[in-house]
């Protein structure tokens, strides 16, 4: 691997970036239109996202969005007043909260999710298309030094 970024790298990691929070701007303008923040939809997605098998405990809700337990705590506070989630305790371990979302939190989430998905399906490909070309320009890189070293040495 390289020890230096060049331009190439540099130009594609921007790209990369700009292409995810213009996703993530996206999300939040849709949320917050849905009268919810950006950070509720996104603990929405967290409970109903889960692989099976995994419960919405709220310690794995918290580092689903990389938060501290009392701030998680407080936005399902937050989400169980407006009548979107509830809490309950575990049957196999009662000191375990397990968060589920309610009817109308599932219509919520279902219509984010929906315009979120044909958003990425509308421009989705110049997401793929940043990530491909930051991979790219990695590989590029390498192959060219390789190249070069290989004709100094005549290998």
């Amino acid at each position: 691997m390289s020890k230096t970024v060049g331009n190439a790298q540099y130009q594609a990691l921007a790209e990369f970036r700009f292409r995810i929070r213009q996703f993530l701007r996206g999300s939040d303008a849709a949320a917050e239109e849905a009268g919810i923040e950006p950070r509720q939809y996104q603990m929405l997605l967290a409970v109903r996202g889960l692989p099976p098998g995994q419960v919405a405990s709220i310690r794995t809700l918290a580092s689903q969005l990389f938060l501290r337990h009392h701030s998680a705590v407080e936005m399902i506070d937050r989400l169980e007043d407006k009548g979107y989630v509830a809490r309950n305790r575990s049957v196999e371990d009662r000191r375990q909260v397990i968060v589920s979302l309610l009817p109308c939190g599932e219509r919520l989430l279902e219509r984010l999710a929906r315009s979120r998905l044909e958003e990425l399906r509308a421009s989705g490909l110049t997401l793929v298309k940043a990530l491909t070309r930051l991979l790219k320009s990695n590989g590029k890189a390498r192959r060219s030094r390789k190249h070069i070293y290989m004709r100094r040495t005549g290998r």
